[in-house]
């Protein structure tokens, strides 16, 4: 038997305060979102040797990526260009974002900024970024005392 569900219009509308946290969210929070501009996702992760930051930056290569490390604040800079639009064809929509991005991260204290590895592979820039010796947790042997 096949359960009958009832369609609530006023359910799918959005609430007085989801448009607003939507508009402080675009407007303060994030206001490159308002403009159009491109971010690139982030994830954020950790080993027990090393701090993971990956970034989806589509169709970009090596060179068009700028990663510096300075005050342990971690920058990745970039351009995603616009291919040049052919006049004989009429665009009804963009969709896809274009122009420079920055995105910056702070770092722990504790990190070895010289020796970050970066890679970028399928669109994914991959860095990481070791710890310092001090970070690392350490297994203290306790020695029997003899009586």
């Amino acid at each position: 038997m096949t359960n009958l569900t009832r369609w609530d219009p006023f359910q799918e509308m959005m609430t007085l305060r989801e448009a607003m946290n939507q508009l402080f969210e675009e407007s303060f929070v994030r206001p490159d979102l308002a403009r159009g501009g491109f971010v690139p996702a982030l994830d954020l992760s950790e080993t027990e040797d090393a701090y993971l930051v990956e970034a989806a930056v589509p169709g970009l290569k090596p060179e068009d990526l700028e990663v510096t490390v300075e005050n342990n604040l971690l920058t990745i800079k970039g351009e995603i260009k616009q291919e040049s639009q052919e006049t004989k064809r009429n665009y009804h929509r963009i969709e896809r974002r274009y122009g420079a991005f920055q995105r910056q991260v702070a770092l722990p204290r504790s990190v070895k900024a010289d020796a970050i590895k970066a890679t970028l592979n399928n669109g994914v820039l991959r860095l990481e970024i070791p710890k310092a010796e001090e970070v690392k947790p350490r297994r203290i042997l306790i020695n029997p005392t003899s009586n």
